[in-house]
């Protein structure tokens, strides 16, 4: 069972579309968009700033995705709130903090993404990769390492899985749906 739990005046928006998979905590100010789906012990926490998912996102098991009540965001808000675009794949144990990811990104398993940094579009980060405060990763490169660097543009390859990823979770939380 998955729990979603208000704070303050503030409960999470969950479009019925949406999968939620066995021990996912959803807290306070989160919204996510149709058809994404989150996955087993991930939690979402929305307690001191907001959260934003997009649609066809997959946020796989054990992902921590938090936010900020410290400096301002790249909008120039208060604090810094946590936005995912649509079509995002978050690997499975990876931490989100703080941060905006672009559409049809891909954060590779065990990845950390820290405060105030942008990832653009169609960008991806190897798994295990820390992508230090106020980082900028600009669309279609490639990051990894701790601390992360750019390391080469992606490939033609890599672009297919971008876009191929999020319609395999999707296809796949219909099929955990059925039982």
């Amino acid at each position: 069972m998955s729990n979603l739990i208000k704070y303050k005046d503030k409960e999470p928006l969950i479009h019925d579309s949406v999968y939620l998979a066995d021990g996912v905590n959803i807290i306070g100010d989160v919204k996510i968009d149709e058809n994404t789906s989150v996955w087993f012990n991930t939690v979402i926490r929305g307690d001191v700033n907001y959260v934003r998912i997009g649609k066809n996102c997959n946020i796989q098991d054990g992902t921590i995705i938090h936010v900020s009540s410290y400096g301002f965001s790249a909008r120039g808000e208060k604090g810094s709130p946590t936005i995912i675009g649509d079509y995002v794949t978050v690997g499975h144990n990876a931490t989100i903090h703080a941060c905006e990811i672009g559409d049809y990104t891909l954060i590779g398993m065990g990845s950390v993404i820290l405060d105030q940094s942008i990832i653009e579009n169609n960008s991806f980060i190897a798994a295990g990769a820390v992508v230090t405060p106020g980082s900028l990763v600009k669309s279609k490169e490639l990051w990894a390492g701790n601390p992360a660097k750019f390391i080469r543009r992606i490939t033609k390859i890599e672009e297919k899985l971008l876009v191929n990823t999020p319609d395999v979770y999707h296809q796949l939380s219909k099929e955990f749906l059925k039982k």
